[in-house]
C-alpha cells in the first residue's frame, strides 16, 4: 500500500511539475523572441534607409548619364547636319558650273550653226556662179570650134573608140601570147605527169617481171591446149604474159605492180607444182592473192614500226604496204616514204617541233601513189582524200597537201616534210633517169647560159646540179655578174624541170700575158 501511495505521489508530482515547467519555459521563449524581433526591425529600418539613399544616388547618376548621352547625340547630329549641308552646297556649286558650261556650249553651237548657214549660203551662191561660168564656157567653146556640144561629144567618142580599138588589139595580142605560153607550160606539166604515171622512162624496170622456167618445154604447158591456160591466167590476174624466143623465161607485163606480183607468185607455184590447168590456175591465183595481201599488210606494219608511228588506220597501213610495189624514177616509194619520215623527224627534233607528228606526216605524204593508177586525180589530191577519210590530223593533211607546193603550208611541220621530200628525192643515187634525158638536161642547161650576152663558155658539172659560167671580163663587170647570176637562175627555173636545185656560179677572170725576150 505504501508503494502504491509512493507511486501515486510521484505521478501527482509529475503532473503538477511538467505544466509548471512548460509555462515557465514558454515565458522565457516569448521574452527572447520579442527581443530578437526588436533587433530585426531595427536592422530592417537601417537597411531600408541605406537602400533609399543608394537608390537616390543611382537615380542622380542615371540622370547625369542620360543628359550626357543626349548632349553627345545632339552634337553628333549637329555635326552630320553641317557635313550634309556642306556637301549639298558643293553639289549645288558643281551643278551651277555645269549649267554655266552647258550654256556656253549652247552659245558656241548656235554660233557654229549660224556660221555653217552663212558658209552654205556662200557655197550655194558660188555653185550658181560656177554653173553660169560653165554654161558660158560651153557656149564660147561651141562658138570657137563651130561645133555643138552633141557634135563635140560624138567626135570625142569616135576618137576614144579608135584608141580603144588599138589598145584592145594590143591587149588581145598579148593575151593570146600569154595564153600560148601558159598552154605550152600546162601541156608540159600534163606530159610530165603522164610520163611519171606510166613510168615511160623506166618501162623495162617497173612494168615487167621475168619468171625463169626450168625448160622451154614448160612454155607449151603454160600456153595450154588452144591457149586456154594462158588466157585463164591473164583473165584472172589482169597481166599480159609474153612468151617469145627468150630462152627459159616468161615475161609478165602490167602497169599494176600488185597484179604483176600476184601473177608472178601464181606462175611460180604452178611451175613448181607441175599441174597446169584452169582449175589449178584459179586455185593458185587465189593463194597468191592472199599471200600478196598478207605481204602488203606486213610491209605496212613494218614501215610504221620502223619509223615509230602508231595508231594509223588499218586501211592506211595496207595502202602503205602497196607502196612497196610502186617506184618513182627508179626509187621505191615505200623506202622513200620511210626516208622522208626519218628526215622530217630529225629536222623536227633539231628545231623543237613535234617529232612524232613530223614522222607521221612524212610517212603518209605519198600515200596517194598507192591508188593513183586506179583513181582519177594526182597523188596529192588522192592522198588528202584518203587522210581525211581515215580521220588523220589536220596538220598531217596540210603536210600531204603542201609537199609539192599545191597549197601554202599552214604549219612549220608542212615545210619540214617539203624539205625532207626534196632531200630524199634529190640526193645523189636516189633516182635514175635515162641517159638520153640526162644528157638533154645538161645540154639544155649549157644552152640557156650561153645565150646571155658576155658569156664566153659554160660547163654543167656535179651531175647537172651546178653550172659554171665563164664571162668576158671586158664586157661584164662585177655588178653585172650579180644580175647575170640571178637572171640565169630565173631562166633555169622557168624553162627546165629538174630534181633538187641547180647552183649558178658566174666566174670573171682577168689575165695579163707578156713575153720575156
Amino acid at each position: 500500500m505504501q508503494l502504491i501511495a509512493v507511486i501515486i505521489a510521484v505521478i501527482i508530482t509529475l503532473v503538477v511539475a511538467v505544466p509548471t515547467s512548460l509555462f515557465i519555459a514558454n515565458k522565457n521563449y516569448q521574452k527572447a523572441s520579442a527581443l530578437k524581433i526588436g533587433n530585426a526591425e531595427d536592422k530592417a529600418r537601417e537597411i531600408i534607409d541605406e537602400a533609399v539613399k543608394t537608390a537616390e544616388t543611382k537615380k542622380r547618376e542615371a540622370l547625369l548619364e542620360a543628359k550626357e548621352e543626349s548632349l553627345r547625340t545632339k552634337n553628333e547630329l549637329d555635326k552630320e547636319i553641317r557635313e550634309r549641308r556642306s556637301e549639298i552646297s558643293k553639289n549645288e556649286h558643281r551643278i551651277a558650273q555645269k549649267e554655266e558650261n552647258l550654256d556656253k556650249k549652247n552659245e558656241a553651237l548656235e554660233k557654229r550653226e549660224a556660221e555653217f548657214a552663212r558658209k552654205e549660203a556662200v557655197l550655194n551662191k558660188e555653185k550658181e556662179e560656177v554653173a553660169k561660168l560653165n554654161e558660158q564656157r560651153v557656149q564660147e567653146l561651141e562658138r570657137i570650134s563651130g561645133l555643138t556640144s552633141e557634135q563635140a561629144k560624138e567626135f570625142l567618142l569616135k576618137t576614144v573608140e579608135e584608141d580603144a580599138k588599138v589598145d584592145a588589139a594590143k591587149l588581145v595580142k598579148e593575151s593570146i601570147a600569154q595564153a600560148k605560153d601558159e598552154a605550152n607550160k600546162k601541156a608540159k606539166d600534163i606530159v610530165v605527169t603522164a610520163i611519171q604515171k606510166c613510168a615511160a622512162d623506166h618501162v623495162a624496170e617497173t612494168t615487167i617481171s621475168v619468171v625463169q622456167l626450168p625448160s622451154d618445154e614448160m612454155k607449151g604447158r603454160i600456153i595450154g591446149r588452144e591457149g586456154r591456160n594462158i588466157r585463164t591466167l591473164e583473165t584472172l590476174t589482169g597481166v599480159e604474159l609474153i612468151i617469145d624466143d627468150t630462152p627459159e623465161a616468161v615475161i609478165l607485163s602490167s602497169f599494176d605492180p600488185v597484179r604483176r606480183e600476184v601473177a608472178r607468185i601464181a606462175l611460180e607455184k604452178l611451175i613448181v607444182d607441175g599441174r597446169i590447168h584452169p582449175a589449178r590456175i584459179e586455185e593458185m591465183v587465189e593463194k597468191a592473192q592472199k599471200e600478196v595481201d598478207q605481204l602488203i599488210r606486213e610491209e605496212g606494219e613494218a614501215a610504221a614500226l620502223e619509223v615509230g608511228v602508231h595508231g594509223i588506220h588499218p586501211e592506211l597501213i595496207k595502202l602503205l604496204g602497196k607502196l612497196r610495189f610502186r617506184t618513182s624514177y627508179g626509187q621505191n616509194v615505200l623506202k622513200h616514204s620511210i626516208e622522208v619520215a626519218q628526215l622530217a623527224g630529225l629536222l623536227a627534233a633539231e628545231i623543237g617541233e613535234d617529232v612524232r607528228t613530223a614522222k607521221r606526216a612524212g610517212l603518209l605524204h605519198d600515200i596517194g601513189k598507192a591508188v593513183d593508177r586506179e583513181m582519177e586525180g594526182s597523188h596529192v589530191q588522192l592522198g588528202v582524200e584518203l587522210c581525211k577519210r581515215y580521220k588523220e590530223n589536220r596538220v598531217v593533211i596540210n603536210a600531204v597537201e603542201a609537199h609539192h607546193g599545191d597549197v601554202e603550208p599552214e604549219t612549220l611541220l608542212a615545210c619540214l616534210v617539203q624539205a625532207a621530200d626534196t632531200i630524199s628525192a634529190a640526193r645523189p643515187g636516189a633516182r635514175r633517169e635515162t641517159i638520153e634525158a640526162y644528157s638533154n638536161r645538161l645540154q639544155q642547161l649549157e644552152e640557156i647560159t650561153n645565150e646571155f650576152k658576155g658569156v664566153e663558155k659554160s660547163f654543167a658539172i656535179q651531175a647537172g646540179r651546178e653550172v659554171r659560167v665563164m664571162v668576158v671580163p671586158d664586157q661584164v663587170n662585177d655588178a653585172d655578174m650579180v644580175l647575170m647570176a640571178r637572171d640565169i637562175a630565173k631562166r633555169i627555173e622557168a624553162e627546165m624541170e629538174y630534181p633538187g636545185q641547180i647552183k649558178v656560179n658566174v666566174i670573171r677572170e682577168s689575165r695579163v700575158t707578156d713575153v720575156a725576150k
